[in-house]
């Protein structure tokens, strides 16, 4: 009988957590944070937005319907490496090409299973994001631990360069993936939308491909630029509307972007999600900050204070918009979280300008944001 690798998972306050290791053996550091979602790790596991960040999963057993090419958010795994309670040692579902521990193998991230995960998950819900170290290596407790400590850490950081496609692209033109995914003769079968497609110029900030997925099945010629475009150059491919998507690091770092959206929602309807909702909170002058351990889960109870409707919604962020300053700067907050207080959503009192700091392309609850999406496609219909 083969002996386990034995994994450690070390934080800057010196606590350190040692279970059985999966995955690739790697040393890697990033910020420690936790998701409360009971499915989509794969989603998770591939979202852009983890970039540079080790995440335990509070949900017990992780791996039991295996891993599939079409629940990939991106061209792979993007986390830096991943905590789990139990991981499954059956996979078992009619999707599954690959078990989770293969998978991680093949893509170079490093896991570790058998830990505590309701005391990793309280001990950041008490002193904040930690910067961690990862290890599916021989190194002792101490070393992990001084490892850890030495991360510059996820403030100032432009983790959007790292995650942006390389050059610009159409998003499925001849629409033969746009149709979410059915089981045909069932009530999962969607309605069919057929609308004039309208063009529309995508940021890829690290964006999440359901989120092209999306946009595309409600009607819209998806082009999507690097980060770094500018604004004359979006201007040139004549798009009828701007959508700015989710994306990893601290959003007061990516200026280049806060310049040329600035522009640009001066000429275009705009959209933005998640990153994309800060890009345009620090565009208006007005101003984020980090959170102390983030919103990430399926789960986060949102109200729109227009219409005193409440969703649940799927979240993935660690920074979130200053209300005072957006007020201040023409800017009318929408929606907010119920747990904490903190803005969710944002409208221009003037401009065609609206985003959210939810993903509602990830399906929660189920279908709860999915208007989103129509709005979009009437506020640039309507100011085209």
């Amino acid at each position: 009988m083969s002996k386990k690798r034995t994994g450690v998972l070390a934080f800057e306050d010196g606590s350190v957590f040692r279970g059985t290791s999966f995955g690739a053996q790697r040393t890697v550091l990033g910020e420690a944070v936790f998701n409360t979602s009971m499915t989509g790790y794969q989603e998770i596991l591939t979202d852009p937005s983890y970039f540079g960040q080790i995440v335990t999963m509070t949900a017990p057993q992780i791996g039991n319907y295996g891993v599939n090419p079409g629940d990939e958010e991106s061209s792979g795994p993007k986390v830096s490496g991943f905590i789990v309670r139990d991981l499954s040692p059956v996979t078992s579902n009619w999707q599954s090409a690959e078990d989770l521990d293969s998978y991680l193998s093949r893509n170079g991230i490093p896991g570790v299973s058998g830990v505590d995960t309701r005391t990793i998950t309280k001990r950041l819900r008490v002193h904040g994001a930690l910067k961690a170290c990862i290890s599916t290596e021989d190194i002792s407790d101490a070393e992990a631990v001084e490892k850890a400590k030495s991360w510059g850490g996820i403030v100032g950081a432009d983790y959007v360069k790292e995650v942006t496609c390389a050059a610009p692209f159409v998003w499925d033109p001849d629409g033969l993936s746009k149709t979410p995914f059915t089981v045909p003769g069932t009530l999962l079968e969607p309605p069919v939308i057929d609308r004039p497609q309208i063009k529309i110029v995508a940021f890829d900030l690290g964006a999440k491909f359901n989120i092209y997925r999306k946009l595309r099945y409600h009607g819209f010629e998806v082009e999507v630029v690097p980060a770094a475009t500018t604004a004359e150059e979006v201007m040139e491919r004549s798009p009828s509307g701007l959508f700015l998507s989710n994306g990893p690091g601290d959003p007061s770092a990516v200026t280049y972007v806060h310049k040329t959206v600035a522009t640009l929602i001066e000429k275009l309807p705009t959209f933005g999600i998640c990153l994309g909702h800060q890009m345009l909170t620090h565009a208006l002058g007005a101003e984020t900050f980090k959170l102390k351990f983030g919103h990430r889960g399926g789960n986060q109870p949102v109200k729109n204070m227009e219409t005193g409707k409440v969703s649940i919604t799927s979240q993935n962020h660690g920074f979130a918009s200053t209300k005072e300053n957006l007020e201040n700067r023409g800017a009318i907050v929408t929606e907010i979280n119920l747990n904490d207080g903190t803005v969710e959503g944002l409208r221009h009192k003037e401009l065609p300008v609206f985003s959210v700091q939810y993903h509602p392309e990830a399906s929660p609850g189920p279908h709860d944001s999915d208007p989103l999406f129509d709005d979009f496609y009437e506020l640039v219909r309507k100011n085209s």
